[in-house]
């Protein structure tokens, strides 16, 4: 089954963190990469007395169920050192479960699909990239829900060429185009 995630860092060196998180998937004998969105700087949303955000999505392949996924993305954001301090704070790294092909659940610790995904561009605009013709279990087309004139979302490129170009923290990123 194909799995999506919604990655974003703001603290330290967020391009270097989101590549890490992504390398830490890849070596997961449980799952393989299939898809990486561009990076994405965002505006924070939620607690705004932060820095800009650098935001992307992943289409992974994986047979793990929804709660098994969470246990290697939670452990990966611990290894990478998030630490959850404010809701919707600053962070090292965030990796979101967003959809798991057909499948939905509803627990404290995880919602499939991701209940707020819909209101946020930041997360709808780098899926829609990889994804464009994801139908969300609703029936409700991801590219639909995307904003044609969203400004709180401005691409930047390839995570790998923001790297090579040693462009690991926000304020540095947005000079990058």
């Amino acid at each position: 089954m194909v799995c999506h995630l919604g990655l974003g860092a703001n603290v330290g060196y967020p391009a270097y963190q989101l590549a890490a998180a992504i390398a830490a998937l890849a070596a997961s004998p449980e799952m393989s990469l299939h898809r990486i969105s561009s990076v994405y700087l965002t505006k924070p949303a939620g607690f705004t007395d932060q820095p800009s955000f650098l935001n992307m999505a992943v289409a992974i392949k994986t047979d793990l169920r929804p709660s098994e996924l969470l246990h290697i993305t939670a452990n990966i954001e611990s290894d990478l050192g998030r630490e959850r301090t404010i809701k919707d704070g600053p962070r090292t790294i965030d990796i979101d479960i967003l959809v798991c092909g057909e499948i939905t659940c509803e627990r404290a610790e995880l919602t499939v699909p991701h209940p707020r995904m819909r209101e946020r561009q930041f997360v709808l605009t780098p899926l829609s990239e990889i994804a464009p013709g994801l139908v969300l279990p609703d029936g409700c087309a991801v590219a639909e829900l995307v904003a044609d004139d969203c400004r709180e979302v401005r691409r930047l490129g390839r995570l790998a060429a923001l790297v090579r170009a040693g462009r690991f923290a926000p304020e540095v990123c947005a000079d990058a185009e």
